[in-house]
């Protein structure tokens, strides 16, 4: 059974966590990509008004591969605004909410550092924590340079796929209200980390029992070669 604190969440009320700042959608296109055309949802730009989210989506929303893009477990993608504007720092542009992706920009939520299992209520909706977000070439694709993802992947700032838990509508200015927070406090930073440099945090994969199956095997071979 996972234990949650609810009364504080890192010394803070957990009622008090940030905002969204955008919810942004996008449907699914093709685009050429080296001698081929593949077909990718990536390009989401902010929408007005409250959006309905239930299922594996937003209404208008779409997900060209669920395989690796979509699904219960990745149904919202998350990023903050905060690290928006770092990258806006680092690439000398402007980069604007749902560059990379995502469906919901949040300001004031420390989305690296989110537990994996923490819950956001959102108005009547509640979301949770679920992984970090992996880099695949169509983010390098998006941003017209195939050398980004690994980029994007050094920079320690994934965001966050969310799963939702109870649907509803959610517009831009709502408050995210961080409601649950599990004790074993991995993160989804740390996941990162893990696979991408630091194989020591690997046990922690299995500290966290809502972290998608597929991460802990990943886990197991890794654990199994270090020890072969």
């Amino acid at each position: 059974m996972v234990e949650y604190r609810t009364a504080e969440v890192d010394g803070r009320d957990p009622d008090s966590s940030g905002h969204v700042a955008s919810v942004n959608v996008g449907g699914i296109r093709t685009v050429r990509f080296r001698d081929g055309l593949v077909s990718t949802a990536i390009w989401k730009s902010p929408v007005a008004g409250a959006v309905r989210l239930r299922g594996v989506n937003f209404e208008g929303d779409g997900q060209a591969d669920r395989s690796v893009h979509g699904g219960p477990d990745k149904a919202v993608y998350a990023y903050a605004r905060e690290d928006l504007t770092w990258w806006a720092a680092e690439l000398g542009q402007p980069v604007e909410p749902g560059t990379f992706g995502e469906n919901l920009t949040t300001e004031g939520i420390d989305v690296t550092g989110s537990v994996v299992g923490e819950r956001w209520a959102i108005g009547s909706v509640l979301l949770e924590v679920s992984q970090p977000r992996i880099p695949c070439f169509k983010l390098g694709i998006r941003m017209g340079d195939p050398t980004f993802p690994p980029r994007f992947a050094a920079a320690g700032r994934p965001g966050a796929y969310l799963r939702v838990i109870t649907a509803g509508r959610i517009a831009a200015r709502e408050r995210i209200q961080v409601v649950a927070r599990p004790e074993h406090g991995v993160t989804v930073g740390s996941i990162e980390r893990a696979y991408h440099s630091d194989r020591s945090l690997l046990p922690q994969f299995f500290e966290a029992p809502e972290l998608p199956e597929p991460w802990r095997e990943w886990a197991r071979r890794m654990l199994q070669a270090r020890t072969a």
